[in-house]
């Protein structure tokens, strides 16, 4: 008897260690990647219809990833975009509007959690190579937001007293007296000032070094890294490799470059081994700023573009590539928006949500191919200081009354001079079925009376909740934005 109890203890012994041979083992936290344009359209790369010019690496990118039709900017202007991204909050509720002006004394209040103080509590090394413009001041830059590393531009790289031309402004140029030297900095301090168009074309190649020495650097870690590029918001500019490459002009061989970098990104996570084990999501803080002509992008037929809230504007290129986890050459037509991403890589994580109250939602299983899912149902259309133009759900969109920029029967600018842009154009309410009209050409509220009052009551849920300056409206859920000690 002791003998068949004795046998029988030491086969399930030798099961049991044959079990945890061959259970699965848990899966190192991914490195994670948000790769950032500036002014892009939704048509700027050749998977979107781009032409005249190739994008092969993020073509690539999205033959072995996933790519998104319905992926929203938060709003169609910088400052505003980023802060969302990184917080996981429609902008309007943590104060940031428009595009902060250098020595504005507002930026990122220091309560609010960034993608990158989120993940640093769990373990990860965080950099940031490219355009922050979140505010200038030391206690608004990125190392005091959870980044262990940054090289980039405070603020955008058409804030500097040169003209479109590339020459200095005169001394009686309202840019002289508001635009301080351009700086390029290094964690809190200027390594130096960027001057000339020739200077501008050397970023994107200084932020992908970056880039690409921070992933050598960290490879035996899990890291999060942050590359928002200054391009191709103009001034425009490509580094000589790259100049007259194209056959759309300086704008051409700017996104060629981008791409290049993109590529560059993608070797190294290869030739140092975690390829498998990286999430890349490359998207754009908001659409084309189209009165440049042809130094602006292209839209891919939406209406409108930089600084208005249709689908020109805020509807942007999104590609997410996860080896072993996004499906490859998948396309994904679901909502989505940059303020989903806190949220999706803190599930990822395991990572505790904030306290404080956000807007994104994960879209983990979106991320996972799953195209049933439907995460995000409804989103907001906020613009100006705290403006709801529009509200959407599912393919439904109520533009509400209001005035904002137009381009359309306007002449557009050429070889990086500007073109006339109306802020003051009427937009009258109207309904579109985004499904049939992207171009948001054709009013149905007439035919669809009850998917207007739906629309309606959602508009007045969001004016309860984060307020409406066209109605007058404060909201009961906003917080305020950091302040210099001299501006509070």
């Amino acid at each position: 008897m002791k003998r068949v109890v004795s046998f029988s203890i030491g086969f399930l012994f030798v099961l049991s260690l044959l079990a945890i041979q061959l259970a699965p083992k848990p899966t190192a936290k991914p490195n994670i990647i948000v790769i950032f344009m500036d002014d892009m359209g939704y048509g700027d790369l050749g998977v979107y219809g781009a032409t005249e010019y190739q994008t092969p690496n993020l073509d690539r990118m999205a033959s072995e990833g996933i790519r998104f039709t319905n992926f929203m900017a938060a709003q169609a202007v910088c400052s505003a975009s980023r802060a969302a991204l990184l917080t996981g909050c429609y902008p309007n509720r943590i104060g940031i509007t428009g595009a902060l002006f250098p020595n504005a004394g507002k930026g990122l209040n220091q309560q609010e959690t960034t993608i990158a103080e989120l993940l640093k509590g769990q373990g990860y090394a965080t950099g940031m190579f490219g355009k922050w413009h979140l505010g200038d001041t030391k206690e608004f830059l990125p190392l005091q937001h959870g980044f262990d590393e940054y090289v980039g531009l405070p603020y955008s790289n058409d804030m500097w007293a040169v003209d479109y031309d590339g020459k200095p402004v005169g001394e009686n140029d309202w840019r002289k007296k508001a635009f301080p030297l351009l700086p390029l900095l290094s964690g809190n301090d200027t390594l130096r000032a960027i001057t000339t168009l020739d200077e501008q074309a050397e970023l994107t190649g200084i932020y992908t070094e970056k880039a690409v020495n921070f992933i050598k650097k960290h490879k035996k870690d899990p890291f999060f890294l942050y590359l928002p590029h200054s391009m191709p918001h103009v001034p425009i500019a490509a580094s000589p490799r790259f100049k007259g490459k194209s056959k759309q002009g300086t704008y051409g061989d700017v996104v060629m470059e981008l791409d290049w970098s993109v590529g560059e990104i993608l070797k190294a996570l290869k030739e140092n081994g975690i390829d498998d084990n990286t999430l890349v999501v490359f998207t754009s803080d908001n659409g084309p700023w189209l009165n440049y002509g042809n130094h602006a992008g292209s839209t891919g037929g939406l209406r409108e573009g930089k600084g208005v809230s249709t689908e020109g504007g805020q509807r942007e290129p999104c590609i997410v590539r996860w080896p072993g986890v996004a499906p490859a050459g998948t396309i994904c037509n679901q909502l989505a928006s940059n303020i989903d991403l806190l949220p999706t890589f803190a599930a990822i994580t395991n990572a505790k949500l904030p306290d404080h109250k956000i807007d994104g939602v994960s879209i983990l299983p979106l991320f996972k191919g799953d195209n049933q899912a439907t995460p995000r149902k409804i989103f907001y259309y906020y613009y100006r200081r705290n403006n709801l133009e529009a509200v959407r759900r599912g393919d439904w969109k109520l533009v509400l009354p209001h005035e904002g920029r137009s381009y359309e029967g306007q002449q557009p600018g050429n070889d990086g001079y500007p073109g006339k842009a109306p802020e003051n154009t009427p937009y009258p309410m109207a309904l579109y079925d985004l499904r049939r009209d992207p171009g948001e050409r054709y009013d149905v509220q007439a035919t669809y009376p009850t998917i207007v009052e739906v629309l309606q009551k959602i508009a007045e849920e969001a004016r309860q909740d984060l307020g409406d300056d066209i109605t007058k409206r404060p909201g009961h859920n906003v917080r305020e934005a950091g302040l210099t000690a001299k501006n509070k």
